[in-house]
């Protein structure tokens, strides 16, 4: 039988915050595929364990695929991000599809999310959202995908990188109007904040 494919969630600033069920899988498989393995081994020498690490992203999915799917013929694999829950924003929906359609049991081990996180922060109605994820870096594009909700009552949950986080403010102010939003830096570490007004505000804030 295949070996198994664990996709699993990885703390998203502290470390504490990977479960013990975690853990214990990456210590037990024989290859741990990481979007960036530099990151992925600092937490692996955090835990305190030496494994093999293979980089798995969009610019070398199609080729890093068969060499997962080999390695799953041999034993069981774990797939990482750098933080958080893989496929979440993250590469690795094609490699949970093919291992799948091998014949490979796959496993979500649950923990850290960004968006779960964010969303039980903020306070905003959440028993039915909408993620974005991120946003196209295109100042129009954005807008363009921003105005599609205009008129959804859901809840929004949107990724952006600090260099562009003021930019975007303005345009979902332009697109959605002068609503309410929460924005959530640096969640789970030291200096997490949420801050809390109207779109105006938290572009003048962040600029």
């Amino acid at each position: 039988m295949p070996g198994t494919l664990y996709v699993v969630a990885t703390p998203i600033g502290n470390l504490e915050d990977l479960t013990y069920r975690a853990a214990r899988v990456l210590g037990e498989v024989a290859l741990v595929v990481a979007e960036d393995t530099r990151q992925t081994r600092k937490l692996l020498t955090h835990l305190g364990l030496r494994k093999p690490l293979l980089s798995y992203n969009q610019h070398n999915a199609a080729q890093r695929t068969p060499r997962v799917l080999d390695a799953l013929r041999a034993g069981d694999v774990a797939l990482v991000s750098d933080a958080g829950t893989p496929l979440v924003s993250d590469p690795g929906a094609g490699l949970v599809r093919a291992a799948a359609e091998a014949g490979s049991p796959v496993v979500a081990l649950p923990g850290p999310s960004a968006v779960v996180a964010a969303l039980a922060t903020a306070g905003m109605p959440a028993d039915a959202f909408v993620f974005l994820g991120f946003p196209p870096r295109a100042s129009k594009a954005r807008r363009e995908t921003f105005a599609a909700y205009a008129h959804d009552p859901l809840t929004l949950v949107v990724f952006e990188a600090p260099h562009r986080l003021s930019a975007t403010l303005a345009d979902l102010r332009s697109a959605l109007g002068d609503r309410d939003v929460v924005v959530c830096r640096e969640l789970t570490k030291r200096y997490e904040e949420a801050f809390r007004g109207s779109l105006s505000a938290a572009a003048a804030h962040f600029t």
